[in-house]
Protein backbone atom coordinates (compact mmCIF):
# COMPACT_ATOMS: atom_id res chain seq x y z
CA UNK A 1 0.00 0.00 0.00
CA UNK A 2 0.84 3.59 -0.29
CA UNK A 3 0.23 5.26 2.58
CA UNK A 4 0.56 8.65 3.81
CA UNK A 5 0.34 9.64 7.44
CA UNK A 6 -0.33 13.57 7.92
CA UNK A 7 0.93 14.83 11.74
CA UNK A 8 1.13 18.08 12.70
CA UNK A 9 4.55 18.18 14.75
CA UNK A 10 6.82 15.58 13.59
CA UNK A 11 10.58 14.97 14.41
CA UNK A 12 13.00 12.50 13.14
CA UNK A 13 14.83 12.09 15.84
CA UNK A 14 11.77 11.58 18.35
CA UNK A 15 10.17 8.35 19.55
CA UNK A 16 6.94 9.72 18.96
CA UNK A 17 3.87 6.80 17.49
CA UNK A 18 4.42 7.82 13.75
CA UNK A 19 8.26 7.75 13.50
CA UNK A 20 7.80 3.83 14.76
CA UNK A 21 4.58 2.85 12.83
CA UNK A 22 6.14 4.02 9.14
CA UNK A 23 9.01 2.83 10.01
CA UNK A 24 7.74 -0.44 10.81
CA UNK A 25 4.85 -0.52 7.58
CA UNK A 26 8.04 1.01 5.64
CA UNK A 27 9.45 -2.70 6.79
CA UNK A 28 6.34 -4.41 6.12
CA UNK A 29 6.71 -3.55 2.08
CA UNK A 30 4.19 -0.34 2.06
CA UNK A 31 5.46 3.03 0.49
CA UNK A 32 4.95 5.22 3.68
CA UNK A 33 5.01 9.26 3.33
CA UNK A 34 4.75 11.49 6.45
CA UNK A 35 2.76 15.32 5.62
CA UNK A 36 4.19 17.10 8.83
CA UNK A 37 4.21 20.59 9.38
CA UNK A 38 7.67 22.87 8.85
CA UNK A 39 9.59 23.62 12.19
CA UNK A 40 10.11 27.09 12.09
CA UNK A 41 6.77 28.58 13.07
CA UNK A 42 6.60 25.61 15.61
CA UNK A 43 6.45 27.46 19.33
CA UNK A 44 9.77 26.48 21.38
CA UNK A 45 7.57 24.46 23.96
CA UNK A 46 7.55 21.87 20.82
CA UNK A 47 10.69 22.75 19.50
CA UNK A 48 13.21 23.52 21.91
CA UNK A 49 13.50 19.67 23.63
CA UNK A 50 14.67 18.34 20.08
CA UNK A 51 15.84 21.60 18.61
CA UNK A 52 15.13 22.58 14.90
CA UNK A 53 18.74 23.06 13.55
CA UNK A 54 19.45 21.13 10.41
CA UNK A 55 16.20 20.01 10.31
CA UNK A 56 15.97 18.78 6.04
CA UNK A 57 19.41 16.83 6.78
CA UNK A 58 17.96 15.28 9.49
CA UNK A 59 14.66 14.63 7.69
CA UNK A 60 17.06 13.39 5.33
CA UNK A 61 18.70 10.37 7.40
CA UNK A 62 15.62 9.55 8.82
CA UNK A 63 14.49 8.76 5.14
CA UNK A 64 17.90 6.98 4.52
CA UNK A 65 17.36 5.07 7.58
CA UNK A 66 13.91 3.81 7.48
CA UNK A 67 13.01 4.46 3.98
CA UNK A 68 9.93 7.01 4.90
CA UNK A 69 9.80 10.07 3.16
CA UNK A 70 9.15 13.08 4.60
CA UNK A 71 7.24 16.24 3.23
CA UNK A 72 7.09 19.59 4.90
CA UNK A 73 3.78 21.80 4.63
CA UNK A 74 4.28 26.07 5.85
CA UNK A 75 2.31 26.73 8.21
CA UNK A 76 -0.15 29.67 8.70
CA UNK A 77 0.26 29.79 12.37
CA UNK A 78 0.48 27.94 15.69
CA UNK A 79 -2.63 28.55 17.69
CA UNK A 80 -3.70 27.99 21.35
CA UNK A 81 -1.61 24.33 20.88
CA UNK A 82 -2.61 23.55 17.17
CA UNK A 83 -0.95 23.84 13.85
CA UNK A 84 -2.67 25.74 11.09
CA UNK A 85 -1.35 24.10 8.12
CA UNK A 86 -1.21 26.29 4.92
CA UNK A 87 -4.41 24.84 2.05
CA UNK A 88 -1.84 23.13 0.13
CA UNK A 89 -1.38 20.40 2.86
CA UNK A 90 -4.30 18.78 0.65
CA UNK A 91 -2.59 19.07 -2.67
CA UNK A 92 1.08 17.81 -1.32
CA UNK A 93 -0.79 14.62 -0.26
CA UNK A 94 -2.78 14.04 -2.97
CA UNK A 95 0.86 14.08 -4.92
CA UNK A 96 1.73 11.28 -3.32
CA UNK A 97 -1.15 9.26 -5.17
CA UNK A 98 -1.99 7.86 -1.54
CA UNK A 99 -4.27 4.30 -1.22
CA UNK A 100 -4.93 5.55 2.29
CA UNK A 101 -4.43 8.85 4.46
CA UNK A 102 -3.90 8.65 8.08
CA UNK A 103 -5.17 11.12 9.64
CA UNK A 104 -3.51 11.99 13.14
CA UNK A 105 -5.47 13.73 15.54
CA UNK A 106 -9.29 13.76 14.66
CA UNK A 107 -9.61 16.83 17.21
CA UNK A 108 -6.91 19.13 15.07
CA UNK A 109 -8.04 21.73 12.54
CA UNK A 110 -6.32 19.54 9.91
CA UNK A 111 -8.90 16.35 11.10
CA UNK A 112 -11.15 18.35 11.08
CA UNK A 113 -11.20 19.67 8.03
CA UNK A 114 -9.80 16.53 6.47
CA UNK A 115 -12.63 14.94 7.69
CA UNK A 116 -15.49 17.44 6.43
CA UNK A 117 -13.99 16.38 2.81
CA UNK A 118 -13.54 13.09 3.44
CA UNK A 119 -16.65 12.64 1.14
CA UNK A 120 -14.74 14.14 -2.24
CA UNK A 121 -11.38 13.04 -1.49
CA UNK A 122 -9.93 10.64 -4.02
CA UNK A 123 -8.97 8.29 -1.12
CA UNK A 124 -10.07 7.01 2.32
CA UNK A 125 -9.11 8.59 5.48
CA UNK A 126 -8.19 6.91 9.15
CA UNK A 127 -8.72 8.94 12.34
CA UNK A 128 -6.94 8.49 15.52
CA UNK A 129 -7.29 10.25 18.93
CA UNK A 130 -4.70 10.47 21.63
CA UNK A 131 -7.15 12.75 23.81
CA UNK A 132 -7.90 12.43 27.51
CA UNK A 133 -10.41 14.16 29.29
CA UNK A 134 -7.96 15.17 31.77
CA UNK A 135 -5.51 16.31 28.96
CA UNK A 136 -8.19 18.25 27.60
CA UNK A 137 -7.36 22.04 29.74
CA UNK A 138 -8.72 24.59 27.18
CA UNK A 139 -10.87 26.77 28.23
CA UNK A 140 -13.49 26.57 25.41
CA UNK A 141 -13.13 23.03 25.74
CA UNK A 142 -16.78 22.75 26.60
CA UNK A 143 -18.15 25.01 23.62
CA UNK A 144 -15.32 23.26 21.27
CA UNK A 145 -17.24 19.38 21.98
CA UNK A 146 -20.22 20.97 21.27
CA UNK A 147 -19.10 21.96 18.33
CA UNK A 148 -17.75 18.87 17.60
CA UNK A 149 -20.92 16.55 18.17
CA UNK A 150 -22.81 18.65 15.90
CA UNK A 151 -20.76 19.63 12.71
CA UNK A 152 -17.71 16.79 12.58
CA UNK A 153 -19.05 13.48 14.74
CA UNK A 154 -22.30 13.02 12.10
CA UNK A 155 -19.75 12.94 9.42
CA UNK A 156 -17.28 11.00 11.03
CA UNK A 157 -20.42 8.20 11.39
CA UNK A 158 -22.13 8.90 8.05
CA UNK A 159 -19.04 8.72 6.03
CA UNK A 160 -18.44 5.92 8.23
CA UNK A 161 -14.58 7.15 8.67
CA UNK A 162 -12.34 4.56 10.63
CA UNK A 163 -11.70 5.98 13.82
CA UNK A 164 -8.01 4.51 15.99
CA UNK A 165 -8.53 5.39 19.83
CA UNK A 166 -4.58 4.83 21.47
CA UNK A 167 -5.62 5.59 25.16
CA UNK A 168 -7.91 3.12 26.96
CA UNK A 169 -10.48 5.91 27.87
CA UNK A 170 -14.36 6.60 26.96
CA UNK A 171 -13.15 10.63 25.85
CA UNK A 172 -14.05 10.36 22.26
CA UNK A 173 -17.77 8.94 23.35
CA UNK A 174 -18.25 11.07 26.33
CA UNK A 175 -16.77 14.23 25.00
CA UNK A 176 -17.10 14.23 21.22
CA UNK A 177 -20.02 11.54 20.63
CA UNK A 178 -18.57 9.30 18.68
CA UNK A 179 -19.84 5.58 20.20
CA UNK A 180 -16.78 3.45 21.07
CA UNK A 181 -18.25 0.89 18.96
CA UNK A 182 -17.10 2.63 16.07
CA UNK A 183 -13.76 2.82 17.24
CA UNK A 184 -10.80 0.38 17.18
CA UNK A 185 -8.65 0.32 20.52
CA UNK A 186 -4.92 -0.08 19.27
CA UNK A 187 -2.10 0.79 22.33
CA UNK A 188 0.92 2.43 21.88
CA UNK A 189 4.15 0.22 22.17
CA UNK A 190 7.66 -0.07 21.56
CA UNK A 191 9.87 -1.95 19.76
CA UNK A 192 11.19 -4.69 22.00
CA UNK A 193 13.74 -5.97 20.38
CA UNK A 194 15.91 -2.72 20.46
CA UNK A 195 14.66 -1.52 24.00
CA UNK A 196 15.67 -4.33 25.97
CA UNK A 197 17.78 -5.84 29.05
CA UNK A 198 21.75 -5.71 28.01
CA UNK A 199 24.14 -5.72 31.00
CA UNK A 200 26.71 -5.00 28.67
CA UNK A 201 25.63 -1.66 28.06
CA UNK A 202 24.67 -0.73 32.06
CA UNK A 203 28.23 -1.62 32.28
CA UNK A 204 29.31 0.92 29.58
CA UNK A 205 27.33 4.00 30.56
CA UNK A 206 27.76 3.84 34.25
CA UNK A 207 31.84 3.36 33.75
CA UNK A 208 31.61 6.51 31.04
CA UNK A 209 29.27 8.57 33.75
CA UNK A 210 31.27 7.72 37.05
CA UNK A 211 28.09 5.75 38.11
CA UNK A 212 28.63 3.25 40.78
CA UNK A 213 28.20 -0.24 40.05
CA UNK A 214 26.62 -1.02 43.18
CA UNK A 215 24.44 2.83 43.03
CA UNK A 216 20.56 2.70 42.22
CA UNK A 217 19.88 4.69 39.73
CA UNK A 218 16.57 6.59 39.07
CA UNK A 219 16.24 7.92 35.53
CA UNK A 220 14.34 10.68 33.45
CA UNK A 221 14.45 11.05 29.95
CA UNK A 222 11.77 13.69 28.28
CA UNK A 223 10.69 17.39 28.50
CA UNK A 224 11.51 19.53 31.31
CA UNK A 225 8.17 21.63 31.11
CA UNK A 226 5.58 22.11 33.33
CA UNK A 227 3.27 19.69 31.69
CA UNK A 228 5.79 17.04 32.45
CA UNK A 229 6.79 18.16 35.95
CA UNK A 230 10.14 19.85 35.14
CA UNK A 231 10.45 21.75 39.02
CA UNK A 232 8.59 19.15 40.64
CA UNK A 233 11.21 16.72 39.86
CA UNK A 234 14.00 18.81 40.21
CA UNK A 235 12.55 19.77 44.01
CA UNK A 236 11.73 16.41 44.62
CA UNK A 237 15.73 15.22 43.93
CA UNK A 238 17.70 18.41 45.64
CA UNK A 239 17.79 16.74 49.24
CA UNK A 240 19.62 13.54 50.15
CA UNK A 241 18.59 10.75 49.89
CA UNK A 242 18.55 7.82 53.19
CA UNK A 243 20.25 4.99 51.40
CA UNK A 244 20.55 1.62 52.35
CA UNK A 245 24.27 0.56 52.79
CA UNK A 246 26.40 0.07 49.74
CA UNK A 247 23.68 1.17 47.43
CA UNK A 248 23.56 5.46 46.89
CA UNK A 249 20.57 6.49 45.13
CA UNK A 250 22.00 9.07 42.07
CA UNK A 251 20.11 10.07 39.26
CA UNK A 252 20.38 11.08 35.35
CA UNK A 253 18.32 13.32 33.94
CA UNK A 254 17.87 13.00 30.12
CA UNK A 255 16.57 16.50 28.36
CA UNK A 256 16.79 19.99 27.10
CA UNK A 257 14.84 22.57 29.35
CA UNK A 258 13.97 25.97 27.80
CA UNK A 259 12.93 29.30 28.54
CA UNK A 260 13.01 31.21 32.32
CA UNK A 261 10.83 27.67 33.88
CA UNK A 262 13.70 25.79 32.21
CA UNK A 263 16.40 28.14 34.11
CA UNK A 264 14.53 28.00 37.49
CA UNK A 265 14.79 24.04 36.93
CA UNK A 266 18.42 24.22 36.17
CA UNK A 267 19.12 26.35 38.81
CA UNK A 268 17.43 23.46 41.10
CA UNK A 269 19.14 20.80 39.70
CA UNK A 270 22.39 22.78 40.28
CA UNK A 271 21.97 22.72 44.01
CA UNK A 272 21.04 18.64 43.95
CA UNK A 273 22.63 17.13 47.01
CA UNK A 274 22.58 13.89 45.56
CA UNK A 275 25.07 12.62 42.34
CA UNK A 276 23.10 13.68 38.93
CA UNK A 277 24.27 13.40 36.20
CA UNK A 278 22.41 15.90 33.89
CA UNK A 279 22.70 15.28 29.45
CA UNK A 280 20.83 16.59 26.63
CA UNK A 281 18.14 15.22 24.38
CA UNK A 282 19.21 12.08 22.85
CA UNK A 283 18.44 10.81 19.71
CA UNK A 284 15.37 8.13 20.21
CA UNK A 285 17.40 5.21 19.29
CA UNK A 286 20.13 6.05 21.60
CA UNK A 287 17.85 6.19 24.63
CA UNK A 288 18.21 2.27 24.99
CA UNK A 289 21.55 2.41 26.43
CA UNK A 290 20.81 4.53 29.08
CA UNK A 291 17.43 2.78 30.56
CA UNK A 292 19.87 -0.35 30.43
CA UNK A 293 21.74 1.38 32.59
CA UNK A 294 19.45 2.80 35.16
CA UNK A 295 17.48 0.60 37.75
CA UNK A 296 14.01 3.09 37.59
CA UNK A 297 12.65 5.22 36.00
CA UNK A 298 10.84 8.45 37.30
CA UNK A 299 7.89 10.38 35.65
CA UNK A 300 7.30 13.55 37.44
CA UNK A 301 3.98 14.08 35.39
CA UNK A 302 2.06 12.92 32.68
CA UNK A 303 3.46 9.66 32.01
CA UNK A 304 5.02 10.10 28.54
CA UNK A 305 5.41 7.38 25.67
CA UNK A 306 8.96 6.91 26.78
CA UNK A 307 7.19 4.28 29.76
CA UNK A 308 7.34 1.94 26.91
CA UNK A 309 10.96 1.81 26.23
CA UNK A 310 11.76 1.71 29.89
CA UNK A 311 9.75 -0.97 30.73
CA UNK A 312 11.11 -2.93 28.03
CA UNK A 313 14.47 -2.52 28.88
CA UNK A 314 13.41 -4.08 32.25
CA UNK A 315 13.10 -0.55 34.00
CA UNK A 316 10.02 -0.31 37.04
CA UNK A 317 8.49 3.03 36.74
CA UNK A 318 7.61 5.11 39.16
CA UNK A 319 4.74 7.82 38.01
CA UNK A 320 1.61 10.12 39.60
CA UNK A 321 -1.57 7.95 40.05
CA UNK A 322 -4.27 9.24 37.56
CA UNK A 323 -6.10 6.62 35.12
CA UNK A 324 -3.98 5.42 32.52
CA UNK A 325 -1.31 4.99 35.10
CA UNK A 326 -3.30 3.22 37.25
CA UNK A 327 -3.90 0.35 34.26
CA UNK A 328 -0.32 0.54 33.16
CA UNK A 329 0.36 -0.73 36.70
CA UNK A 330 -1.49 -3.42 37.07
CA UNK A 331 1.23 -6.33 36.74
CA UNK A 332 3.59 -5.40 39.64
CA UNK A 333 5.30 -3.86 36.96
CA UNK A 334 5.31 -0.25 38.33
CA UNK A 335 4.33 2.28 41.38
CA UNK A 336 2.52 5.00 41.84
CA UNK A 337 2.75 8.50 44.17
CA UNK A 338 0.14 11.13 45.22
CA UNK A 339 0.09 13.39 42.54
CA UNK A 340 2.20 16.62 43.33
CA UNK A 341 3.29 15.15 46.86
CA UNK A 342 7.47 15.46 47.14
CA UNK A 343 7.65 13.53 49.95
CA UNK A 344 5.30 10.78 48.52
CA UNK A 345 7.76 10.42 45.70
CA UNK A 346 10.82 10.50 47.45
CA UNK A 347 9.58 8.03 50.12
CA UNK A 348 8.38 5.49 47.00
CA UNK A 349 12.54 5.90 45.47
CA UNK A 350 13.67 4.79 49.12
CA UNK A 351 11.77 2.57 49.40
CA UNK A 352 12.40 0.46 45.69
CA UNK A 353 16.02 1.29 46.61
CA UNK A 354 15.79 -0.80 49.91
CA UNK A 355 14.06 -3.59 48.08
CA UNK A 356 16.13 -6.98 48.23
CA UNK A 357 17.85 -7.98 45.09
CA UNK A 358 15.78 -10.68 44.68
CA UNK A 359 12.41 -9.08 44.87
CA UNK A 360 13.34 -6.24 42.35
CA UNK A 361 14.80 -8.44 39.73
CA UNK A 362 11.04 -10.15 39.66
CA UNK A 363 9.92 -6.99 39.27
CA UNK A 364 11.94 -5.82 36.45
CA UNK A 365 10.81 -9.11 34.73
CA UNK A 366 7.49 -8.27 35.62
CA UNK A 367 8.03 -4.71 33.84
CA UNK A 368 9.88 -6.31 30.43
CA UNK A 369 6.90 -9.06 30.18
CA UNK A 370 4.40 -6.77 30.79
CA UNK A 371 5.17 -4.79 27.47
CA UNK A 372 5.73 -7.51 25.82
CA UNK A 373 2.57 -8.87 26.74
CA UNK A 374 0.87 -5.77 26.09
CA UNK A 375 3.08 -3.21 23.65
CA UNK A 376 4.72 -5.01 21.37
CA UNK A 377 4.81 -2.78 18.76
CA UNK A 378 5.51 -4.86 15.97
CA UNK A 379 2.15 -6.86 16.11
CA UNK A 380 0.54 -3.57 17.03
CA UNK A 381 1.80 -1.86 13.79
CA UNK A 382 0.12 -4.60 11.68
CA UNK A 383 -3.16 -4.45 13.55
CA UNK A 384 -2.97 -0.56 12.50
CA UNK A 385 -1.79 -1.33 8.85
CA UNK A 386 -4.89 -3.89 8.77
CA UNK A 387 -7.24 -1.29 9.51
CA UNK A 388 -5.61 1.07 6.81
CA UNK A 389 -6.41 -1.82 4.70
CA UNK A 390 -10.05 -2.03 5.77
CA UNK A 391 -10.25 1.36 4.60
CA UNK A 392 -9.30 0.59 1.40
CA UNK A 393 -11.41 -2.13 0.65
CA UNK A 394 -14.60 -0.40 1.86
CA UNK A 395 -13.68 2.55 -1.27
CA UNK A 396 -12.83 -0.32 -3.29
CA UNK A 397 -16.34 -1.89 -2.44
CA UNK A 398 -17.78 1.50 -2.79
CA UNK A 399 -16.85 2.37 -5.92
CA UNK A 400 -17.72 -0.86 -7.44
CA UNK A 401 -21.39 -0.42 -6.37
CA UNK A 402 -21.95 2.78 -6.88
Amino acid sequence: MKIVHVEEFFHPDAGYQVNMLSRLQTLDGNEVTVVAAEMKKMPSSLTAFFGKEDVAQKDAAFERETGVRIVRVPLLAFYSGRAIFHPSVFRKVSAQAPDVVFVHGLETLTGMLFIRFSKWLKYPIVLDSHMLEMASRNRLRDQFAAFFRRYITPTILRENIPMIRVVDSDYVQKCLGIPLSHTDLLSFGTDTAHFSPDGEARKVIRARHGIDENAFLVLYAGKLDDAKGGQFLANAIREKFATPPGRPIQFMVIGTSDGPYGEEVERTFARCENKLIRLPTQRYFDLAAFYQAADVAVFPRQCSLSFFEAQSCGLPALFEENEINSQRADSDNAFIFTPGNIEDLRCKVEWLAGLQAERFTEISGNARRHVLRHYDYVPIARRFTGILQRAVNARANQTQTA
